[in-house]
């Protein structure tokens, strides 16, 4: 199949970008275009060319799957695409809708004039991806726009309505509907009137305060970058198009895109922004898979957890019946809604209109009986087997055929709880992460039952309340949690070794890490991981080994709401105070246990914490909990704030180099009375001995 299609209409050849969804300049489409450029100046018949896409997408850019291939250097490369269009004898007109972005919007700079339907999306967010626009993008859009909107665009990689560019050199006409035949008549009065073929890179650009802007830039942006160099290298480019001839600049630029794409924060945003993409690709479930129609949902629990779920279907328009066993309870969590709406209007998020719109949205109860009505029934409340039973039982009796029944566990047995209704195909785990109304990841929990339409709408339907999902197999803790134990361990085991936890917590928030292990148990509370650590006793059959955390608990220190935990805390407030009274616990451990602290540098926190990361998250790879190592790191990225810019736990073990990770790994299991978990996962050794990686 084409990528691009060709007719003519009157004098104009129409040249239609044809390569689904969004018309990415992929080496095929690249190629078509320059095909179809040279068919439309050899036909004596088409005497100026209009260039579009469909309704959806003049072009949304680069086709980032092709990052890193040879089809990415293959050519036609896209400069060499727009130096074709720009220097074409007859008129180029392009007719844009829909998004155009990245190498989309440096291709349409190109053309000699542009028209645009006021909605479409104007932008180049390459800085979103560590990178600069590397065809022109940073010299032409200068010349089109000014330095400082294209300072501003560019930077920060913002979307702009065409409507809001009318006037500039950037578009020659807005229009509301299909900008084709606008595109035609344009390009039919040039050839009438002979019009001059216009080419943006001919803009001599003056701006007295182009300088005082750049210096502005670069303090501003250099404040918010952080690890990242991309912002300040758009700047500088930028910087080019006001002193530098074009034809050097663009030189300039296409070496500084170069030299970003070889940086590991290049490579790291690339994978988060692939990952994302494949995370919706799941085994065995086909893309059309039929849909069940969520209407209306239920969530059982008013409490934070479930006030935060039921916050995401309010936002996303979707009625919700909230239940909760007390009125008091109930009451609680409408007035918590209503405030963090309230909040988000004082903030000018939402109008006060809005907020009564949500807020209309839920129908409160306290009892089962409305939830007769819902497609979709989430369970938010205390993580106890024996609780989910009596929810699940009164569940399978209230809803109707087809509804959803879905848990918020965060580590219980899925396929138990289906057990206990008579419909396991329509039970899964939606596990959302808290606040749930702020965060972004969503593990869907696939039971061994669940049903692919099931598990097919709450993917889709995560997609509608801006979640990332990512779709988890059934063992304790599921990705994230299995995880997080392993790393808390590790922490655990530096605090008996010798360090303490500012420190743990001061080398891990360096590292990149929104909170360090100790402040996270802290926020979380202290008493869900002890009872954790009891369920898992119990179920082993085995006592319990005492740890520091222990101590803490029952010393009634539970975090954040207690006031104490590792951190002590003032009131109304959340800064974490290193307490005296927690390191004379530690000391005490460390004394019972006859351990002689020793000193232990960050370099080593890194490794220990990390590395028990990466070793567990092989683990589940091999019992196929995960589907892919990106969906764990799309997991550790979205749920447990690790630093964007390395990726992901699995591609910082790429980066770092598998070898390297296995002989760490190697090392500490070889210490004395060492946990067997240090021992490399054999999907780990099998990857670094073939010279192989994760992604």
């Amino acid at each position: 199949m084409s990528s691009t299609r060709y007719d003519v209409r009157g004098r104009t050849a129409v040249i239609t970008l044809d390569s689904p969804p969004v018309n990415g300049l992929g080496a095929a489409l690249r190629t078509g275009i320059v095909a179809a450029l040279d068919r439309a100046l050899a036909d004596a018949d088409a005497k100026a060319i209009v260039i579009t896409g469909d309704d959806k997408a003049f072009s949304g850019g680069a086709d980032v799957k092709e990052f890193g291939t040879p089809n990415a250097a293959r050519e036609p490369r896209l400069p060499v695409v727009i130096a074709a269009i720009e220097s074409s004898p007859k008129p180029v007109v392009a007719a844009i809708s829909g998004v155009c972005m990245g190498g989309g919007l440096e291709l349409a700079m190109g053309a000699h004039y542009r028209v645009a339907r006021a909605d479409a999306q104007i932008a180049l967010p390459e800085v979103k991806l560590g990178l600069l626009p590397g065809a022109g993008g940073t010299q032409r859009l200068p010349r089109a726009l000014g330095v400082e909107t294209a300072l501003n665009m560019i930077t920060s990689g913002a979307t702009v309505p065409a409507g809001k560019l009318k006037g500039t050199a950037l578009l020659d006409e807005v229009v509301d509907g299909d900008p084709v035949p606008a595109a035609i008549a344009l390009a039919e009065r040039i050839v009438a009137d002979q019009l001059p073929l216009k080419r943006l890179r001919d803009i001599k650009l003056k701006d007295p305060q182009g300088e005082p802007l750049l210096q502005f830039a670069r303090n501003t942006v250099g404040a918010v970058a952080g690890p990242y160099p991309a912002p300040l290298k758009c700047v500088e480019a930028v910087g080019w198009s006001l002193t530098k001839p074009f034809d050097e600049g663009i030189k300039l630029e296409r070496e500084a895109f170069v030299s970003l794409m070889a940086t590991p924060e290049a490579r790291a945003l690339r994978h988060v922004f692939t990952a994302e993409r494949a995370a919706r690709k799941i085994p065995g479930l086909p893309e059309d898979t039929p849909l069940r129609a969520i209407r209306k949902v239920g969530v059982i629990g008013a409490g934070t957890m479930g006030g935060g779920i039921t916050m995401n279907f309010l936002n996303a328009g979707i009625p919700v019946v909230l239940l909760e066993m007390k009125q008091e309870a109930l009451d609680k969590g409408l007035a918590t809604i209503r405030k963090n709406y309230e909040n988000s209007a004082k903030k000018g998020k939402l109008t006060q209109e809005q907020v009564e719109q949500r807020m209309a949205l839920i129908t409160p109860s306290l009892d089962y009986a409305p939830f007769a009505e819902v497609d979709l029934v989430i369970e938010a409340v205390f993580e106890n087997m024996d609780v989910k039973e009596q929810v699940f039982r009164h569940l399978d009796e209230v809803c109707k055929a087809g509804a959803i029944l879905a848990s918020n566990t965060s580590y219980l047995d899925i396929d138990r709880i289906a057990t206990f209704t008579k419909r396991p195909d329509d039970v899964l785990g939606l596990h959302f992460f808290s606040p749930a109304n702020v965060m972004r990841l969503l593990e869907i929990v696939r039971g061994a039952r669940t049903a692919p339409d099931v598990l097919a709408t709450c993917v889709d339907l995560a997609r509608k309340i801006r979640k990332v999902a990512v779709v988890a197999g059934v063992c304790d803790g599921f990705i994230g949690n299995r995880m997080i134990a392993r790393y808390g361990a590790a922490a655990q085991g530096l605090i008996h070794a010798g360090a303490l936890p500012q420190q743990i917590d001061g080398a891990l928030q360096k590292f990149g890490l929104a909170m360090g292990p100790f402040r996270m148990g802290d926020l979380a509370g202290l008493d869900i991981g002890w009872a954790t650590r009891k369920r898992k006793a119990a179920e082993a059959g085995v006592a319990m080994k005492p740890i520091v955390a222990d101590k803490l608990c029952e010393a009634g220190r539970f975090g954040q709401k207690t006031g104490a935990g590792w951190y002590r805390y003032e009131a109304g407030k959340r800064d974490p105070i290193p307490d005296a009274a927690t390191e004379q616990m530690i000391a005490d451990y460390r004394a019972a246990n006859g351990i002689t602290p020793r000193k232990i540098s960050d370099e080593e926190i890194v490794e220990r914490c990390i590395y028990a990361l990466v070793n567990e998250g092989a683990r589940i790879l091999e019992d196929g909990i995960a589907v892919r190592a990106s969906d764990i790191d799309l997991v550790y990225l979205n749920g447990y704030g690790f630093p964007a810019h390395r990726g992901g736990p699995m591609l910082h073990a790429d980066i770092v180099g598998l070898p390297n990770v296995v002989r760490s790994l190697q090392r500490f299991a070889a210490e004395p009375g060492a946990d067997p978990s240090w021992q490399p996962a054999p999907l780990l050794l099998k990857l670094a001995e073939e010279g192989k990686t994760f992604n």
